[in-house]
């Protein structure tokens, strides 16, 4: 934590280049530890993989919990956090499932598209007023979800529903989210992992295969890395505008193409790659204008 307090002492101009940074380690981090993730469903069960990947994190996180444990004894709305934690763990659960089936690529842009979701059911569900603007850019970002879905009796599978329910479960997470804007970090980040490690625990038995010493090396990697990648996500929106750095967690579709090309040799096709630009084009017209009314900007978080 020193180093991040030496950056935040920075000048303005260096505090952003920072900021844009850390946003840049986050999203290389996630997208590490979406494929180690993909790569363990490979041999053991998603159940296995969210209990052995929480029990890493929450280790990691122990010390950061004791020195913070008064923060967990105030804790608002109890009932929309247990919520939260609910819709948290299912959508882990449903995007680490859709990888045991479909290429990162394709899962990472269905998730790509939970900011449109989230705009949209802004104004039906908190009754924010979404203008025509953001409508329209709405029904842009679904039509690149159906150019990358390719629905067609034939194409429309169970693993993309199961992806595109997870994008939905992410969605009302952030909702959820930002009307809990009170509750500290560390509160948010270890009932998250609180969830998976519960579901995990329950359905870990199921199928349980023994790993390796290198496996649990594997597992513990990947909590690492989420803890990691989330205390930079956090620092960087704390050093810069997350109109600065927000877009960039857009590059995450490219590691995961990179990632799913040197590792598993898949090479996404016309329309995923179409459907991906489309989508990312309307979140960020989406993001800049609620930045431009002023609004709370919507942070795009992969799973934790």
């Amino acid at each position: 934590m020193s180093l991040f307090a030496k950056i935040s002492s920075y000048d303005e101009r260096s505090a952003r280049l920072a900021g844009i940074g850390l946003m840049l380690l986050s999203i290389f981090m996630f997208s590490f530890g979406d494929a180690l993730g993909k790569f363990l469903v490979a041999t053991y069960s998603v159940g296995q993989l969210m209990w052995l990947r929480a029990c890493a994190a929450l280790l990691l996180l122990l010390p950061l919990i004791w020195r913070q444990r008064a923060e967990f004894s105030r804790i608002e709305r109890p009932w929309l956090q247990m919520l939260r934690v609910l819709l948290s763990t299912l959508e882990v659960a449903a995007f680490f499932l859709a990888t045991v089936y479909l290429p990162l690529a394709d899962v990472i842009t269905y998730y790509l598209a939970a900011p449109i979701f989230v705009t949209a059911l802004s104004g039906i569900v908190l009754g924010e007023r979404v203008g025509w603007r953001r409508w329209s850019a709405i029904l842009v970002g679904f039509c690149g979800v159906l150019i990358a879905l390719r629905p067609t009796t034939q194409s429309v599978s169970w693993p993309a529903m199961i992806a595109l329910g997870g994008s939905l479960s992410f969605a009302f997470l952030m909702l959820i989210t930002r009307s809990l804007r009170a509750t500290p970090d560390i509160v948010l980040t270890t009932t998250q992992f609180g969830g998976t490690f519960l579901l995990g625990a329950l359905l870990s038995p199921i199928g349980w295969v023994t790993p390796t010493i290198g496996s649990l090396a594997l597992f513990a990697a990947a909590g690492a890395v989420s803890v990691a990648a989330l205390f930079c996500i956090n620092r960087s929106l704390k050093l810069a505008p997350a109109s600065v750095v927000v877009p960039y967690q857009y590059s995450m579709i490219v590691w995961a193409v990179i990632f799913g090309f040197v590792v598993w040799g898949d090479v996404p096709s016309i329309s995923t790659l179409v459907g991906a630009a489309i989508i990312i084009g309307a979140g960020l017209y989406i993001f800049l204008r609620e930045h431009q009314l002023g609004r709370e900007e919507t942070v795009v978080s992969p799973p934790a």
